[in-house]
Parts: C-alpha cells; sequence; structure tokens
C-alpha cells in the first residue's frame, strides 16, 4: 500500500490544495482572524502545549480541526507542530490519525525530521502495517535519517516484532556505531519472537562491545531465560539486575517483575515470593506474574489466595491476571469457583473473554465431566475455537470415555488438522475403553487409508488429570 492508497482510507484528510498554498498567498488575508491569531507571539506556544496536555481523543481532534480552520501550519510549518500532533495522536492510541497527518505533512512540503519517523515508526507499529514501514524507511534512506539512534532502533524494533528478523539483521548489522538502543530492539524482538536463545546470545555479545546494561536489557533478557527455563543462567542475571543504573522507580518495578515471571517459570516460586515480598511499590504485573506462576505449577489454592490479596490491596486485576485465576481453577478442579472467576471478571471487572479464557472454562467443565456446559460454553464462543480448545475437550472425553461427544469433537479437528493422526489415536482409544471394537478396526482402517502411522510413546492431544 502506498502513501496515495493509504490516503484514501481516511475521509478527515485535509485537502492538498488547502495544505499546498504559499505561505505568501495565505499572508495575504493580514484582516482575516485566523491570521491575526497566528502572529501572536505567544500563539505557537500555546497551540503546543494544548495538542500536548490532550487527555482524550476528542479533545485533541477538535484541537487539530482548529488547527486546521485557522492554517495555524500554514503560518508555523516547522516540523516540531507537525510532530507533536502526530506524537498526541499516536499517545491517544489513534496510530491512523498520526499516520493520516504524516501524509498531510509531506504534502504540505514539510521534510520530516529525526524526532518525526520515531513516532511514525510506533504508529505503524501500533496497526502493524509493515509494508508502510518499509515506505518509512525507503524516505529515511532517502532524507539521510536512516542511521539516526532513534530511527535505527525503531526499525530494528518494528521489523523484529513482524518476525522479519533478516531485515531487522540488516538494519543492526548495517548500522556504523550500535547505540544501547539498537542492541536492546535487537534483543527484545529475538525474545518476543520466540528465540530467546538468539537472545541470549545477543545480549553477551553486547557485553563483550563494553556497553553496560539498562532496565530495558534486562527486562527482555529476563525474559528470554525464564522462556528457556534455565534456573542457573537467571540466578547470575538476578545479580546483573543489581548492578544497572535505573532512572526512575517505574525502571525498578519493571525489573523486579521481569525477576517474578523468570523465576516462576522456572519453577522457583520461593525466589518468586522473595523477590515479590522485597518490593516497596507491587502493581497489576507483580500480583499477576505471582498467580500465574503460581498456577503454571498446580499450587492452586496459592493462586487463588494471592487473587484474594491483590483485590484486598484494590489493585485492578487485567485479562491476564484472570487467565492465571482460570488456570488455578483448572489445576486445583475447582468448578464453581471457575464460574464465580468467570463471571466476576465479566460483570464486575468489565473485562471481554478472550480466547484463553473460554479455553480455560471449556477445559475445566471437560474435566469434570459437565460436557453438556462445556458444548455451550464452545458454541457461545464469540470466536472460532482453536486447536488448543478442541484438543483440552478431546482430552476430557478420553479421561471420561464418552464417544458420542468425542465424535463431535474429533469431527472439528480432523476438519481443521487433517494430517494430524493424534485425534485418530484418541477416538480409538475411547472406542476401545467403551468395548466398540469395530469402531476401533475402523479407525485403524482408516489410518493405513491415509498412510498415517501410530508415533511411538504417543499422548493425547492434552493431559488430563
Amino acid at each position: 500500500m502506498n502513501f496515495v492508497q493509504f490516503t484514501s482510507q481516511f475521509k478527515y484528510l485535509t485537502p492538498s490544495s488547502r495544505l499546498t498554498n504559499s505561505l505568501s498567498a495565505i499572508k495575504t488575508t493580514q484582516t482575516s482572524t485566523a491570521a491575526t491569531l497566528c502572529h501572536h507571539h505567544d500563539y505557537g506556544a500555546t497551540v503546543a502545549t494544548q495538542v500536548s496536555t490532550c487527555t482524550t481523543l476528542q479533545h485533541l481532534t477538535q484541537i487539530h480541526s482548529k488547527i486546521i480552520q485557522t492554517r495555524f501550519l500554514d503560518f508555523y510549518p516547522a516540523p516540531f507542530y507537525w510532530n507533536n500532533i502526530m506524537r498526541s495522536y499516536t499517545r491517544l492510541n489513534s496510530p491512523k490519525k498520526a499516520i493520516q497527518v504524516f501524509i498531510a505533512m509531506s504534502r504540505a512540503g514539510v521534510s520530516a525530521d529525526e524526532y518525526t519517523l520515531p513516532i511514525m515508526l510506533k504508529a505503524t507499529s501500533q496497526v502493524s502495517d509493515y509494508s508502510l514501514a518499509k515506505q518509512i524507511h525507503a524516505h529515511a534512506l532517502k532524507i539521510g535519517l536512516s542511521t539516526n539512534v532513534y530511527c535505527e532502533s525503531g526499525f530494528i524494533s518494528l521489523y523484529a516484532k513482524a518476525c522479519e528478523f533478516e531485515d531487522a539483521h540488516k538494519v543492526f548489522d548495517e548500522s556504523g556505531e550500535r547505540a544501547l538502543g539498537s542492541w536492546n530492539a535487537m534483543i527484545s524482538g529475538l525474545a518476543q519472537g520466540g528465540r530467546a536463545k538468539e537472545a541470549l546470545e545477543m545480549f553477551l555479545e553486547m557485553k563483550k562491545t563494553g556497553l553496560h546494561p539498562d532496565d530495558v536489557t534486562m527486562v527482555s533478557v529476563t525474559s528470554a531465560c525464564g522462556n528457556l527455563g534455565d534456573l542457573k543462567l537467571g540466578l547470575q542475571l538476578h545479580k546483573c539486575v543489581f548492578q544497572v543504573r535505573v532512572a526512575d522507580k517505574y525502571g525498578i518495578l519493571i525489573m523486579k517483575n521481569s525477576l517474578i515471571d523468570m523465576y516462576g517459570k522456572c519453577g522457583r516460586m520461593d525466589l518468586a515470593h522473595r523477590v515479590f515480598s522485597s518490593m516497596d511499590e507491587r502493581n497489576v504485573s507483580s500480583w499477576t506474574s505471582m498467580i500465574v506462576g503460581y498456577a503454571l505449577h498446580g499450587h492452586a489454592m496459592k493462586a487463588l489466595e494471592f487473587f484474594h490479596h491483590m483485590r484486598e490491596a484494590g489493585v485492578k486485576p487485567n485479562h491476564v491476571t484472570f487467565v492465571g485465576v482460570l488456570s488455578a481453577c483448572v489445576h486445583g478442579g475447582k468448578v464453581e469457583e471457575g464460574k464465580h472467576y468467570f463471571n466476576m471478571m465479566e460483570n464486575e471487572y468489565r473485562i471481554a473473554p478472550k480466547l484463553q479464557h473460554y479455553g480455560c472454562m471449556v477445559d475445566l467443565l471437560g474435566r469434570a465431566g459437565l460436557f453438556e456446559e462445556a458444548r455451550e460454553m464452545v458454541e457461545g464462543m464469540p470466536m472460532k475455537p482453536n486447536v488448543v480448545v478442541w484438543g483440552c475437550l478431546m482430552g476430557a472425553c478420553e479421561k471420561h470415555r464418552n464417544v458420542k461427544m468425542g465424535e463431535w469433537v474429533a469431527k472439528h479437528l480432523q476438519e481443521m488438522e487433517p494430517w494430524n493422526d493424534g485425534v485418530y489415536v484418541v477416538l480409538s482409544n475411547i472406542y476401545a475403553s467403551n468395548g466398540v471394537w469395530e469402531e476401533v478396526e475402523r479407525m485403524r482402517e482408516i489410518m493405513k487409508l491415509r498412510k498415517l502411522a501410530k508415533i511411538p510413546a504417543f499422548s493425547s492431544p492434552t493431559t488430563s488429570q
């Protein structure tokens, strides 16, 4: 998609004929109220302050409309004023409008500066339009800003988030002088993209260059370490955390949260709890990491106890917190509690259930043998169930030897993954446990015809208790 195509999607774009009027032509209308206002000495600073202090999108849109009506940007064409508007739209989670302003800026003949492109990269990342990102990259090369430290890290981060690691590496490798921001962008991108080992290798490479990590580096590295489950390395990284210079309390908070998450993934909830107890200030991530950690390792009562204390502390849970809470109910077999918390999430906290929440409930109901309720949950979901949801239900069918439900679930699994032999094996096991040997034989014949071989030491799509 090019800039012209992108522009056509938005009706509020100021017509280019108005934006491209020359300054001399506008200045002839000295008698107009707009011109009088624009020439006031403090007007530019006042407008800039109004834009940057907006707290709602509606307010910002009103101010932006006034700016267009008064032709403020024709009298004050410096990139600063355009950047200010774009930054505010991005800050208020309206990236498309920010991109729209950038297009208008280009049409007005105002050149982007070193602050413009990082704002645009953030907006582009929010809309996940990576084809547009490449166009912005080409524009940066054209105007000589591609190697700017902020632009460079922005491009690396954007490509890495898109899992375009080859492009990210290319930008990184072509960097003349790699700043910490570029290293952080690569390490964070690799860690978030499921390449934990590469992220840690890059961290060690960075250390060899003599650069000192900051809080952003350590959060990404501890996350990668947790994904690998490497406790020995995690303990070493914990020592590094104390050596990092942090600018503010928030930096300390997110680093400690990342340590809790890391220890939780490594199975050391005792160490996670030690970090949690040492914190002067805790936010929703601190509590959620503890709840998810306990749930992950089957400590259902502990997870629910922490959730209770979290609410007592006045900390509002988010959707991730409830994934941990519902997972704890699944592992603890707490059906009524699970229903209670699911309703609490919707009714008390106004959090719309996501696929993970429905998956937990289907798993919980299936394990308890409440198949009709599980089926109602699946059929009532606002989104299509994925393989994980069906797999949980299939495992429950095998555990409870439910032929009818097993056949229904198997049909959906076969449609989603016709190449997967697991569903035939599990369905055959369900038939066998009920003594329906003719169906067992039929499953075997189907597998032979489809040239599917049973994998040695096969386990069902989900583990059931």
